[in-house]
């Protein structure tokens, strides 16, 4: 017995699955919208709050730091409660938030820092971000968990 003819874009032939594009042209669509949300509102936070040279790039850091806190809160939400609309994730997870925070934006401004002569600001940059980010991660899921069990009892 041979193993079912395949093409690299179909399923097995005789199998009667959707194609690929069908089921995730949905989950596309809702990363593209949420991504040109969130990015338009970074943008408009850099915007009413821009780069000084030289100076600390306070517009990134808060990003960063309240865009992990959201993705602490969100996240055990969609995974503790109820089931969510499948595609609430990849459009609030991965568009809206994915696309509000910005860690290439923080390494091209530690780069920015150190090559303007300012490699004391980039370190303290490069390390704040880093302990203010994982600690909104873990102070956003804990509350909201602190939350959820309370609601509970």
């Amino acid at each position: 017995m041979t193993a079912p003819e395949t093409d690299s874009l179909r399923a097995p032939v005789g199998t009667a699955r959707p194609a690929a594009w069908r089921t995730q042209a949905p989950v596309v669509a809702v990363v593209a919208a949420g991504g040109a949300l969130g990015a338009t509102a970074r943008y408009a936070l850099a915007l009413w709050w821009p780069l000084q040279p030289g100076g600390f790039p306070w517009a990134t850091f808060w990003t960063n730091v309240v865009g992990c806190a959201v993705i602490g809160v969100f996240m055990v939400i969609i995974t503790e409660m109820p089931a969510a609309h499948r595609l609430v994730r990849p459009f609030f997870g991965t568009g809206v938030l994915g696309g509000f925070t910005t860690f290439s934006t923080y390494t091209v401004d530690i780069q920015r820092l150190v090559d303007d002569g300012h490699p004391r600001t980039g370190l303290a940059y490069l390390a704040a971000t880093l302990v203010a980010a994982l600690t909104a991660v873990w102070l956003g899921s804990a509350a909201t968990r602190r939350v959820l069990k309370w609601r509970q009892s």
